[in-house]
């Protein structure tokens, strides 16, 4: 029988996490995809819950690491959750962009103008260009995060329990 533990959770969540971010490179340079700023930011948001998974993996510091994944596992779920809803306006009716960037932009374009072929942005945040299985990859990754995010909780509450 297979036993859970947290340590199996946050080794799962990276490894899971850093193939995620991994894919998003590979599947942007092999069907020319256009990501977004937002797609970009999830993207970062993977590297950075991979690393701190695999860090909460180790045992060391694993609350505040985990602590660290639940917040970027929530600000990733709001922030496909946002694009999700983009994607489901009428074309035309709603847009990423705007006149003034916002926090979430600059840092995209400061990474983008550092790391133009990890982080460049050449897309728009309501375009679809690839789904899967009747989902957009803004959908994907909603649900990515929100099972990142349970699975993190779900650790941290095994942790309690032994």
């Amino acid at each position: 029988m297979l036993t859970v533990t947290s340590k199996t959770l946050w080794l799962a969540l990276g490894l899971i996490a850093m193939s995620l971010a991994a894919s998003s490179f590979v599947l942007t340079a092999w069907l020319d995809l256009h990501p977004c700023y937002l797609c970009i930011f999830q993207r970062l948001l993977f590297m950075l819950l991979a690393v701190f998974g695999l860090l909460a993996a180790t045992g060391f510091g694993e609350k505040v690491w985990g602590g660290l994944v639940i917040l970027l596992a929530g600000v990733g779920t709001a922030t496909a959750g946002y694009q999700t809803w983009l994607q489901l306006q009428p074309p035309g009716s709603a847009s990423c962009a705007g006149s003034n960037p916002n926090l979430i932009e600059q840092l995209v374009y400061f990474l983008s103008d550092n790391i133009p072929s990890l982080f460049e942005v050449s897309g728009l945040c309501e375009d679809e260009e690839l789904v899967i299985l009747g989902l957009s990859l803004a959908n994907w990754a909603l649900v990515s995060f929100l099972s990142a995010l349970v699975a993190a909780v779900w650790a941290l509450r095994l942790r309690k329990v032994a």
